[in-house]
């Protein structure tokens, strides 16, 4: 038996059928130390690429399969998908092979079902170039990106009201592709000189950030929580959209700010980072345990002015009212800016699930300008491209909140994003298939009297 696509099976199967996040169950079942790195990396690309592109994969199985695929069983559905997407879209691996270690699973696994797992997928294989996405026949435009891409159709056909079919199109395009790995060098600890030899030493290529001086991004590799330079505290993991909600802030030495939504940390070291470690953080986040994560990722990078506790932000807290310099809210969201980290997000989110947030969102940044001193500044950010969760809340904020005003970031961002449209007006848009990060959104206000 394959070991490496018995595992991605497993992952599979628990990420769409018991409700697991990917990213989890992957952690959990790579610590296997019976699996070597290339093992690890190919169960990884199988467990991504499968979640992410299940509804393609769908339309796929259901054109060479006699068998409706609501009447298959959960686990025989997850074999066909693996093994079609090994033969559609990993060239590198033969179409037998994929067919052969497919069947063996199906044997195990449903054993009265191999004989038909062997029947599609060597179709699928024998019908490979003849299989093309400019023949989905479907009757909205919506329906068919939604198949083509691999993703839910009432979110394709709302992008496509707000932001047009072609920039849709591109969007979902980048979502289907693996991010780059990037780092932030924590100047705390060391240079980015330093960090670039010791990372080149051990073999890893490095390329510097798009955007930051204190990004880079390393190539093939996706763990390095054994590299000696992360265990020190000298880089940490994180995507430069989210590196840029910093700069926004602009915090100073010496400020007292508030992170109101902090865990697992990126961010609020970071905000210590460019404190140069002299002044006062608080960081709250809601959950108890991940409390413990922002006080372990303090201590690993030094960041010695972060004061980390448990505090609902949707409940306003009455003496902490005028009390900061900066607030940040980096409100909990719908997460499609990183769907390319997280496909799993495409299939959990509900259409319904929206509003709730919004309204979550609304009242936690309601709250965090409380918090602000006079002549404060408050930055509001989500992980998101969705306008409901982001220009909306800003502006229902704005509406409720005269003594806000929206302020330019233009002079906080490096010279590539200074022309980006909306920047004069204090906000910051960042999509995929654009400027290459996550998707972000990212808020500035002042607060005036």
């Amino acid at each position: 038996m394959d070991k490496a696509r018995e595992t991605a099976l497993k992952a599979i199967y628990e990420t769409d059928i018991k409700g697991a996040y990917a990213n989890l169950e992957l952690k959990k079942l790579l610590a296997d130390k019976e699996l070597n790195s290339r093992d690890r990396a190919f169960i990884t690309e199988l467990v991504y690429g499968t979640v992410t592109r299940k509804l393609t994969l769908d339309w796929i199985i259901s054109h060479f399969s006699k068998i409706q695929l609501k009447k298959m069983s959960n686990l025989v559905l997850q074999i066909l998908r693996m093994g079609t997407y090994q033969i559609m879209f990993l060239d590198r691996v033969p179409p037998s092979a994929a067919c052969n270690t497919s069947v063996e699973l199906a044997k195990r696994y449903a054993k009265q079902s191999s004989g038909f797992v062997n029947a599609v997928l060597r179709n699928i294989a024998r019908n490979k170039e003849r299989i093309s996405f400019e023949d989905i026949d479907a009757p909205t435009v919506s329906e068919k990106l939604s198949i083509k891409y691999s993703f839910p159709e009432y979110l394709v056909r709302e992008w496509i009201s707000v932001f047009g079919e072609n920039f849709t199109e591109e969007l979902l395009k980048a979502f289907l592709e693996r991010p780059d790995f990037s780092v932030r060098i924590n100047t705390l600890k060391t240079t980015k000189e330093s960090v670039v030899e010791d990372l080149n030493s051990h073999g890893i290529e490095t390329l510097p950030g798009r955007y930051l001086d204190e990004a880079l991004y390393l190539k093939n590799i996706s763990d390095i929580s054994n590299l000696d330079a992360f265990q020190k505290g000298k880089i940490t993991v994180q995507d430069e959209s989210s590196m840029i909600v910093a700069r926004i802030l602009d915090p100073k030495p010496g400020e007292k700010i508030l992170d109101t939504c902090a865990a697992p940390g990126g961010k609020t070291t970071h905000i210590g980072q460019l404190m140069q470690n002299r002044g006062h953080i608080d960081a709250w986040d809601v959950h108890e345990h991940k409390i413990a994560l922002i006080n372990e990722n303090a201590k690993r990078l030094g960041v010695e002015i972060i004061n980390a506790s448990q505090q609902d932000a949707l409940y306003l807290l009455n003496e902490a009212k005028g009390v900061y310099d900066r607030v940040l809210v980096d409100a909990p969201c719908s997460g499609t800016g990183i769907i390319r980290r997280k496909p799993d997000i495409k299939w959990k989110r509900k259409k319904e699930d929206l509003s709730n947030l919004v309204e979550i969102q609304k009242k936690i940044l309601y709250n965090a300008g409380r918090y602000v001193k006079p002549g404060g500044v408050l930055v509001y950010s989500t992980c998101s491209v969705d306008v409901r969760e982001n220009e909306e809340v800003v502006k229902f904020f704005l509406a409720e909140n005269g003594d806000f005003k929206r302020e330019s970031v233009k002079e906080l961002l490096p010279q590539a994003l200074k022309e980006k449209a909306g920047v004069d007006e204090g906000m910051l848009r960042l999509y995929p298939h654009i400027d290459g990060t996550d998707g972000f959104f990212i808020a500035r206000m002042r607060k005036i009297r």
